[in-house]
């Protein structure tokens, strides 16, 4: 055991009355939502490279957090697993998530790097022995070293290609030892700066191939979970390849993959490719795509990703609604993407932080359960097409251009605009939230 949490309680859950900052107010884990446990619906998870290894740097500034497993021997890795699965155990979390480059110190070859993360891998699993906390899922980093400044799979240089794929094999082997649920391929600099220099068919074709080798791979270790991609625009590439869910649904679908993987949708991610976080969900679920969640929040007024915690209910719950609608989560779900401010300097800010982000949600999924069993959205959006339901409209959809247009010659059709009643809508959403 550490001291860093030292005197910090195990939080629980006391009510909307409670004055007490160490207690969840609207998160019960064993509430009953639509007959399943509030728990099972959210499914947090605690990301492991905002809460214990980012050191409070910016684009302007650098560290300002000093922890004491800052450094950089496999007993600084060890150390930072200990505090990690004490913060878990005090917030109980369900799940949590791991880059490599997060848990192992970084190797003077790839051979050293795996022995470390097969090193944590052990210990993780150890820790994991006396604790609730399970893994969501895995990933590899495959951005921040210099090694990947042009990219990983669509890198020019093969044996950036190479170590790529081997990083990406180690992180599937040390989440498949570890049970989790789902791995995520996370493009970070799949992209490029200036078409200058940059062949987009080989990149594309590169990047097919890839990811290829990883559904592959995952059949043959027999990983059951989901591999998920995480659409993220602009940054820090100019323009990625992985935009957002439709770009990532015509990239799946040029290389036939659109029934082997999903998306990761991060609200932040969302709102910087021009999107709502709900416009992504819903366009997810509707290609069949639908994986799983990191939830944060972007400052409105910045134009990066600030990863700062939720705080939004009626925005949260405009996306659980959609996250409802599409079934819930199954092998997914509600990963904390987020990072404390750099002004946030105590043990107590980053338990507070989840404390906070959990209630957010808790009490966005309540709204939306409550409207969605209403009803009154999903009626009003149903009498909106209920003309498409006869046979003669159904029919359209199959017949030729010029059949239909004739139908409206035989029938003189001379169609007169319908109110979307958009503002009745809004207030009855606003009723819920």
């Amino acid at each position: 055991m550490s001291d860093f949490f030292k005197g910090i309680p195990q939080v629980r859950y006391e009510g909307p009355d409670s004055t007490n900052e160490f207690a969840f107010r609207h998160y019960n884990p064993d509430e009953l939502i639509m007959g399943k446990r509030m728990e099972d619906h959210l499914r947090f998870a605690v990301a492991y490279w905002h809460s214990f290894a980012w050191q409070g740097g910016d684009p302007f500034g650098g560290q300002t957090f000093e922890r004491p497993w800052f450094g950089p021997t496999m007993a600084d890795a060890k150390l930072k697993a200990d505090v990690a699965f004490e913060m878990f155990d005090i917030l109980n979390a369900p799940f949590f998530c791991f880059h490599d480059a997060d848990a192992r110190p970084e190797g003077a070859t790839f051979a050293e790097s795996l022995r470390n993360l097969e090193e944590i891998t052990d210990h993780f699993a150890q820790k994991m022995e006396t604790s609730r906390t399970r893994l969501l899922w895995g990933t590899a980093n495959l951005f921040s070293h210099r090694r990947f400044m042009s990219g990983a799979a669509t890198n020019p240089d093969p044996e950036v290609f190479a170590y790529a794929a081997a990083t990406v094999k180690s992180c599937i082997d040390a989440t498949h030892k570890l049970g989790g649920q789902n791995y995520v391929l996370w493009g970070g600099r799949e992209g490029y700066e200036t078409l200058l220099n940059t062949d987009l068919s080989r990149e594309a074709e590169q990047a097919g191939a890839f990811l290829r080798m990883v559904v592959d791979y995952k059949h043959k270790i027999g990983f059951k979970g989901a591999i998920l991609i995480e659409p993220k625009p602009q940054e820090p590439s100019k323009h990625q390849y992985d935009y957002d869910v439709a770009t990532v649904y015509g990239f799946l679908k040029r290389f036939g993959l659109e029934g082997e993987v999903k998306v990761n949708i991060e609200q932040g991610h969302a709102i910087l490719a021009g999107h709502s976080f709900e416009h992504e969900l819903a366009l997810a679920a509707s290609l069949g795509l639908f994986g799983s969640i990191d939830m944060n929040r972007n400052d409105y007024q910045s134009g990066w990703d600030t990863d700062q915690f939720p705080d939004n209910v009626p925005e949260m719950a405009r996306a659980y609604y959609e996250v409802l609608k599409a079934g819930g989560f199954t092998t997914g779900g509600t990963n904390f993407d987020a990072k404390i401010r750099r002004q946030s300097l105590d043990p107590a800010d980053l338990i507070l932080s989840h404390v906070g982000g959990m209630d957010v949600c808790a009490r966005a999924l309540k709204a939306a359960a409550a409207l969605l069993q209403d009803g009154s959205l999903e009626r009003a959006r149903s009498d909106r097409y209920a003309d498409w339901d006869r046979p003669a409209n159904r029919q359209m959809l199959s017949a030729s251009l010029e059949t239909v247009a004739q139908r409206v010659l035989d029938e003189t059709i001379n169609p007169q605009p319908k109110s979307g009643r958009q503002e009745r809508l809004e207030n009855l959403w606003n009723r819920f939230v």
